[in-house]
């Protein structure tokens, strides 16, 4: 007999409607409060399953991962290198950010939460040992763990603007050459790279990006759902 576990359902309502209110209302006008009344759920019920809000942000920072990954196998496959498509990400968030308020505050959240940078962290560091590992050859473990910390501030600076922020290709420029150093790749190819990237139209792809990540995300949460509640159906 297939058993359904009946919390594994009530996390997947939960995350379901807490993605669907924080990439289109934005994380911090979205309260506890008012997902339990969507759910019509008590507040009670809902810490019960996620301690804070923050954790159930972290649920989505761990499905925005998967679609990084997702995201730079399909560069790839189009003809793009692992690197191009690593400066391609970074890109296409800065100009969400800079072209979407709840996008800006969806990313600036997840870089405030140290639950949300753990995940992060751990899942770009993963990447960066694949993708830089030909420049890196002799790197402990500790050097891409010390890397992933520099580069993370480095993204969080580019996507925390003010009235006296530079213009987004000049801090994305800057932002690629210091992150690709880091990892020691050569100066013609950095500069190569940034000029490819900053020469696309980076508004359309990053409007065009955070589209397909809210598609993604929606497609994720229903199809999990829909996957419990058919398990569900089939035990009885």
């Amino acid at each position: 007999m297939i058993r359904v576990d009946r919390t594994e359902l009530t996390r997947n309502e939960i995350i379901r409607v807490a993605a669907n209110r924080f990439l289109n209302d934005g994380y911090t006008k979205t309260t506890v409060a008012s997902m339990a009344k969507a759910l019509n759920m008590s507040t009670g019920n809902m810490t019960f399953h996620f301690p804070t809000k923050e954790h159930m942000l972290a649920e989505l920072v761990e499905i925005l991962c998967k679609y990084q990954w997702k995201l730079i196998e399909e560069e790839v496959k189009e003809g793009y290198s692992s690197i191009m498509a690593i400066c391609l990400e970074l890109l296409t968030i800065a100009s969400a950010c800079e072209q979407d308020e709840v996008a800006k505050d969806f990313f600036l959240s997840t870089y405030r939460s140290e639950l949300c940078m753990e995940l992060i962290r751990r899942n770009d560091k993963v990447r960066a040992k694949e993708v830089f590992k030909e420049y890196c050859p002799e790197w402990p473990e500790e050097y891409f763990s010390e890397a992933e910390t520099l580069v993370s501030g480095i993204e969080y600076a580019i996507f925390f603007t003010t009235s006296d922020s530079a213009p987004l290709d000049i801090r994305v420029a800057g932002a690629l050459r210091t992150i690709l150093s880091i990892y020691n790749v050569p100066k013609e190819i950095r500069d190569e790279k940034i000029r490819k990237v900053l020469s696309m139209n980076y508004q359309k792809l990053g409007l065009d990006t955070l589209k397909k990540f809210r598609e993604y995300v929606d497609h994720t949460t229903e199809q999990a759902l829909f996957n419990l509640l058919k398990r569900k159906q089939t035990a009885r």
